[in-house]
This record gives structure tokens, C-alpha cells and sequence, in this order.
């Protein structure tokens, strides 16, 4: 009879400390979502069995540095010493953007080129574009089919400077601005660095302004 009540409490605070301890891993991968507004709901599912989980109340939860953080993944749990893996799906509900008409390779796209849809963030490619910012202006690399989710590597920023086109260049210093014309000598989108020759076939190097400029701090 003793012994039949030993492992009746024995399974009691088994049970117990798997409930505690997937309530914190739970909890733990709730905050990696806290500051994404996209996200809607998380749920997770432990796959490793508690007889593996580390023996302490309250073990120290980590995952490795630019890992991913839904579908299958591995959480490192350590107790002092001792560190175990616990394995686990994370599924994620959220809004991401979709094509809300065809869009033809080349096209620039406008807000009406866009929905936002709410699904399973964690069935979707890598990198699935969350924010209209980053879609609204870029132009399509290629065509895109009503409903497609939209990824950065079907899109590229509009060129605020292209190869060839006449550009004025503007060098700024401690007290100075001096102001020239060249001819730019590759693509470049807004922020992006881009080379010049200028009138004297000198060449320098600058950063492309939204508005076709190119600046030269010195």
C-alpha cells in the first residue's frame, strides 16, 4: 500500500512540474512575440517528454542567437550545471501581405496593390512581409498572382538614380557646402551608395537622396 502511494505522489509531482515548467516555456515564447503587432495568437506544443526536462523549478530559458522562433524549435533549459534541450512547435497566427490583384514584373507598387491576411505566420516562406512600408513604392522583379504572399526577394526598391542620368552632386564639410554636376555611373535606390564622374572626370563616391541628389560628407 505504501508503495502504491509513493508512486501515486511521485506521478502527482511529476505531473505538477511538467505543467510548471510548460507553463514558463510557454510563457517564454509568448515574449518573443511582445513587441510584433502582426501577431495575433502563439501557441506551443512540447515534444520532448518530461522525464528529459531539467529537475528544477525554475530552469533558465534560452534559444540560440538569430534562431528562428516558430515551427520546430529547440529550447535550451539550464539547471546550474546541467543543460537539456527541450523541443518544441510553435505555431503563430498574424497578419502578413498578400497581393491583392495580379502585379506584372516591373510594376511599382501602391497601396491598392496590397492586402494584409491573417493565417499561420509559421507555414509561410521566410521572410514573408509583414509591413506595407517595405512593399509600397518597391517594384516588382517579377509577376505576382492575386492572393501570393509577398517577399522581399520578389521585390527591389524604386532607383532614385540611374546609371548614366545627369545628377547633382552636393559635398558638405565643417563649415561648407560645395555643389557640382556628373553623370551617375550605377543604379541606386534612395540610401544606397553610388558612384559619380563628375564634369572634370574625376570620380567619387556618394549617397543617393530620394529626390535624384547625391550627397558627399567630408
Amino acid at each position: 500500500m505504501k508503495s502504491i502511494l509513493l508512486l501515486v505522489c511521485l506521478l502527482i509531482g511529476l505531473n505538477a512540474h511538467a505543467e510548471g515548467l510548460a507553463g514558463q516555456v510557454k510563457s517564454f515564447i509568448e515574449a518573443q512575440f511582445a513587441d510584433n503587432a502582426n501577431v495575433t495568437d502563439v501557441k506551443v506544443q512540447l515534444r520532448t517528454p518530461a522525464s528529459r526536462w531539467p529537475q528544477c523549478e525554475l530552469p533558465q530559458l534560452s534559444l540560440p542567437q538569430n534562431a528562428r522562433r516558430w515551427g520546430n524549435i529547440s529550447i535550451s533549459a539550464r539547471c546550474g550545471q546541467e543543460r537539456r534541450f527541450i523541443q518544441a512547435q510553435v505555431q503563430v497566427m498574424g497578419h502578413y501581405l498578400v497581393a491583392a490583384r495580379g502585379i506584372s514584373a516591373g510594376s511599382k507598387l501602391a497601396a491598392e496593390d496590397l492586402k494584409l491576411k491573417t493565417g499561420r505566420l509559421d507555414t509561410l516562406p521566410a521572410r514573408t512581409l509583414t509591413d506595407s512600408g517595405k512593399a509600397i513604392g518597391a517594384v516588382s522583379l517579377r509577376n505576382i498572382s492575386p492572393g501570393q504572399p509577398l517577399n522581399p526577394v520578389m521585390l527591389r526598391r524604386a532607383w532614385a538614380i540611374k546609371a548614366g542620368q545627369a545628377v547633382q552632386v552636393m559635398a558638405q564639410g565643417n563649415g561648407f557646402n560645395i555643389s557640382g554636376a556628373g553623370k551617375a555611373m550605377n543604379n541606386a535606390a534612395a540610401e544606397d551608395s553610388v558612384r559619380v564622374r563628375m564634369a572634370s572626370g574625376q570620380i567619387v563616391s556618394g549617397i543617393a537622396n530620394s529626390d535624384g541628389t547625391i550627397r558627399i560628407t567630408l
